[in-house]
């Protein structure tokens, strides 16, 4: 048998002791997987597989800067224009933002990360999807788990195919090679789907998921309801250009969760209570791991050698166009001195100062790194209904659209005159001054078919070396995993 040395690994985490009652779903603390064998008897047990795969998104993967899902936003933005590394510090990030590490495929750390984790996430989810109608219990939480399960193959799948394969194109008949698509656990390879099987496949997925959590009523942020699942159903569709299911999506997917004030945004972006977070990642004491938290890396304040030597910065040149009077100034700094930081925050003396440094991060403390992590907001869902009415030619609705959002942000915002391509450019700068950090910066350079410019502001081209990415450079396209190629002779590796 034709052994896929990641499926091989992802069965291996299944393999560990595993102790609970029904009822352990209920319980906020995740567990990061159980026996294949009992994953499946009752729906309680469901939950515990489920919760493995929250508890995923966050955890170490064997080095610090292998952290989840929180690792691969900072990779996501490294590789960008917006975020701005001041300096070595102790070397993490480097090799990305250099551009060197995604094209690795021996790179564990870098290029094998995303790979690894979201394939495990599918495989935990693929054992709940073949186990749950035959799980014993109630219904409810038999498709509570199940519309999960389906969630999550539906968003790692989508993850991967926006940094392995070639951009989706609205205009193409994406026959590019995509992904392997796995539905089912095995150790047998797989060749590469094309990117329109592999968006078919996320589509059905989350259809699922949307109809199957119906009604439910989570425990918490860091858990998956249907209006997150109807979240990325609009991130999907406006990568794919289905505009008008994108807005619908985006208008549905936001109800109840309202806009942050100015306050609650300058507060460090570490509650996943805000009502506006659709879904985040929980830090808690017993599963936080002090230096693979995201706060550990993207923070002002924790006191970690590489936020102490190299805290990161906003664009320069993107801090400029953002009014004074617009909130989203505030949680940066030219002078990187930070006076205006909340009670009880402070920097200490051996933190470097770099100008344009960011506040929008704190963690709990110098000496605690913990902070939860937003993965989904509302704000984004306002920007997605903006963006797609803007390119279905509805100017009015599209203006509409963006105005809750940026007077949230800044009071004396008016309602947008612009029109056609200026007024989607007006959407697009207001996403990247909303989104900074967030991890969405890659993906969505990659999808506008935009090329890398980092020129005229504050990166360190001695650090970094890599100032400009043509639209449609093969570097857009992760390397897939030397170990993965090696391993499964299905599959196809990437030009280099």
């Amino acid at each position: 048998m034709k052994k896929n040395i990641i499926s091989y690994l992802l069965l291996i985490s299944m393999i560990i002791s595993f102790s609970s009652c029904e009822d352990d779903f209920l319980d906020q603390t995740p567990t990061t997987s159980v026996s294949a064998e009992s994953a499946t008897a009752t729906t309680g047990n469901l939950f515990l597989v489920i919760n493995g795969i929250h508890r995923l998104l966050y955890t170490r993967q064997g080095s610090n800067g292998r952290g989840g899902l929180s690792a691969m936003m900072i990779q996501n933005d490294a590789l960008g224009d917006d975020l701005v590394m001041n300096a070595r510090a102790n070397g993490w990030w480097i090799t990305m933002a250099s551009w060197n590490g995604h094209i690795n495929p021996n790179s564990f750390t870098n290029n094998r990360h995303p790979w690894r984790v979201l394939y495990k996430v599918i495989n935990n989810a693929n054992i709940v999807i073949a186990g749950a109608e035959n799980a014993v219990g109630p219904d409810d939480e038999r498709n509570a788990a199940l519309g999960q399960a389906y969630y999550y193959r539906a968003f790692a799948h989508f993850r991967m195919v926006q940094l392995y394969a070639q951009r989706y194109d609205a205009a193409g008949s994406n026959s590019q090679m995509g992904i392997p698509i796995v539905t089912e656990s095995s150790t047998e390879g797989r060749p590469r789907a094309t990117v329109e099987e592999v968006y078919t496949q996320i589509n059905s997925d989350l259809d699922q998921a949307i109809t199957l959590l119906d009604g439910y009523g989570r425990p918490n942020t860091s858990h998956i309801n249907q209006n997150v699942a109807k979240g990325l159903k609009a991130r999907v569709s406006l990568v794919q250009g289905n505009y008008s299911v994108a807005s619908q999506m985006a208008i549905e997917a936001r109800d109840g969760f309202p806009l942050m004030d100015s306050v609650t945004y300058s507060s460090g972006f570490n509650d996943y209570t805000i009502a506006e977070w659709m879904w985040g990642g929980h830090y808690n004491e017993e599963q936080g791991s002090t230096f693979t938290n995201f706060m550990a890396w993207m923070s002002r304040n924790f006191s970690s050698s590489n936020i102490r030597g190299n805290p990161k910065s906003i664009n320069s040149t993107l801090y400029a166009l953002i009014p004074t009077s617009d909130v989203r100034s505030a949680i940066f700094d030219p002078t990187g001195d930070h006076p205006n930081l909340p009670a009880g925050i402070e920097i200490s003396s051996r933190h470097r100062r770099f100008p344009y440094t960011n506040q929008k991060f704190l963690a709990f403390g110098t000496g605690d790194s913990r902070g939860d992590v937003p993965y989904m907001r509302a704000s984004e869902m306002y920007l997605i209904e903006a963006e797609a009415k803007a390119r279905l030619g509805d100017d009015a609705g599209a203006a509409q659209a963006l105005l809750p959002l940026a007077v949230a942000r800044d009071a004396a915002y008016t309602l947008s005159a612009n029109t056609g391509q200026a007024l989607i450019d007006e959407i697009l700068l207001q996403r990247r001054w909303e989104l900074w950090g967030e991890g969405f910066r890659f993906n969505d350079l990659k999808r506008l078919n935009i090329p890398l410019n980092r020129n005229g502001a504050n990166h360190n081209q001695a650090l970094i070396n890599v100032m400009d990415i043509p639209a449609g450079d093969i570097r857009w396209q992760w390397q897939i995993p030397q170990d993965e190629v090696d391993a499964n002779p299905e599959i196809k590796q990437n030009p280099s």
